[in-house]
């Protein structure tokens, strides 16, 4: 088998650029979701079950893609026609569901309506987003893989800037931040319209940029044959996979169910800490909305510094548990940060953890499933660590806002103590 060649920048930088674009979408999705629904009337303890289908889509939707494309040669290549399709049904969404409360429906049809768009806009951004883990999985040696990742990473949180920034962005120049009860402003709705054209810009140029290896020169540079390739089957695969792919696992459970509490209820938290209130209907619940955008494009910021300082740590299980403790200090400041430009210092500390969860964990499955193939199966198989607690907590979201006294802000503290258990877990890692 021959040793895949080194790649130039530009090259590492083709083969995620897409990423840019589709993590545009997903920040707008992530930033503004719970702010959607609890504009069409949502309550608050049962605002994290429309953060199920999200997740819910990712365990489904990506292990298939990842296995369907190991199997997909065509002229276009192996992993880039999911991609696309992705993009545009992606595309198409985006313009529909931030108009669920400008169609005349009531609150309960709006709300139902809102859910099928969102489950049909986290399936495509799933099938968008899985392909280019593969492709840095099937076309990066080992040796440049940590500084592939960075790239997609840097790529990942400079799109989330753009995402999120938007709303507060577009009520600068004047659009319209409020509207009737149970409608979006415009703020929100422009942002996904924008958000979709530079989606598909981005894609399109992956598209034409990445030449995927044919059948026969894939193979040189990877171990296993068609046959075998053909023969897998989803239990047998989780059977014979590495350790590292479970304890890694293991630490993506606290961070992520974490981050899924951040996502569900921040802004109601930051509204509640800074403006006091969790009024949906009110104009300061809008302004801490687009001020929430802003701490999200700060965290990415942060992230983005973060992610460049990484490669430089010598043990890349210190530099994963660092960068989770520093997030979790990161929740666990929200609720006692009063002044809204003192929110700023926990969300950078945030951007710190949300860099290495993006990171690290495929740095080191990758690396340890050389030699087992199936590397798109695996890695849509290792989704599930990133879905599966999202679910468990969203199941759980509700129950646990109770028992903490139905304060939002409280929930920030629940993520962070997640957070250090997660980084407590890295330990637990072996290294190939």
């Amino acid at each position: 088998m021959k040793q895949k060649p080194n790649l130039s920048f530009w090259k590492l930088w083709n083969l995620s650029f897409g990423f840019f674009g589709v993590q545009i979408a997903y920040a707008l999705q992530s930033g503004n979701i719970s702010r959607i629904f609890r504009t069409l009337g949502a309550d608050p303890h049962s605002l994290s079950f429309f953060w199920i289908l999200p997740p819910l889509m990712g365990i489904l939707v990506q292990p298939i893609v990842g296995t369907l494309s190991d199997k997909t040669w065509t002229r276009f290549g192996r992993r880039i026609p999911y991609l696309f399709v992705g993009a545009a049904v992606a595309v198409a969404v985006m313009c529909l569901l931030p108009n669920a409360g400008s169609f005349g429906m009531s609150v309960a049809t709006a709300l139902i309506f809102g859910l099928f768009a969102l489950m049909l806009l986290d399936t495509s951004i799933n099938m968008a987003m899985q392909p280019f883990k593969m492709l840095v999985g099937d076309m990066v040696n080992e040796e440049q893989k940590a500084k592939a990742y960075s790239i997609q990473s840097f790529l990942c949180n400079a799109g989330s800037v753009v995402g999120f920034l938007f709303p507060f962005i577009f009520a600068s120049v004047g659009l319209s931040n409020v509207a009737p009860e149970g409608v979006v402003p415009d703020t929100v709705i422009w942002s996904f319209y924008i958000g979709a054209a530079i989606l598909i810009l981005c894609v399109l140029y992956t598209t034409l940029k990445v030449k995927e290896w044919p059948p026969k020169e894939y193979a040189e540079y990877n171990p296993v044959s068609e046959e075998k390739e053909e023969s897998a089957n989803w239990f047998v695969l989780l059977k014979n996979a590495p350790s590292t792919f479970w304890k890694v696992g293991l630490v993506q459970f606290f961070c992520w169910a974490g981050m899924l509490y951040m996502w569900t209820y921040v802004v109601d938290a930051v509204s509640e800490t800074v403006w006091g209130t969790t009024d949906a209907a009110s104009e300061a619940y809008q302004d801490a909305g687009n001020w929430t955008g802003v701490l999200y494009a700060i965290q990415a910021m942060g992230s983005v510094v973060w992610a460049t300082l990484l490669p430089r740590f010598k043990n890349v299980k210190m530099a994963y548990s660092v960068s989770l403790v520093l997030g979790g200090l990161g929740f666990l400041l929200i609720p006692f940060m009063a002044d809204k430009y003192m929110q700023i210092i926990p969300f950078l500390l945030i951007g710190c953890g949300w860099a290495a969860m993006l990171a690290m964990p495929f740095t080191l499955v990758t690396n340890a499933l050389q030699g087992y193939g199936h590397m798109g199966a695996y890695l849509g198989l290792f989704n599930g660590t990133i879905c599966v607690p999202q679910i468990v907590a969203a199941l759980l979201g509700g129950s646990i806002l109770t028992l903490v006294g139905g304060h939002q802000s409280t929930m920030m503290i629940v993520a962070g103590v997640l957070f250090v258990i997660g980084s407590c877990c890295v330990f637990a890692i072996k290294e190939k």
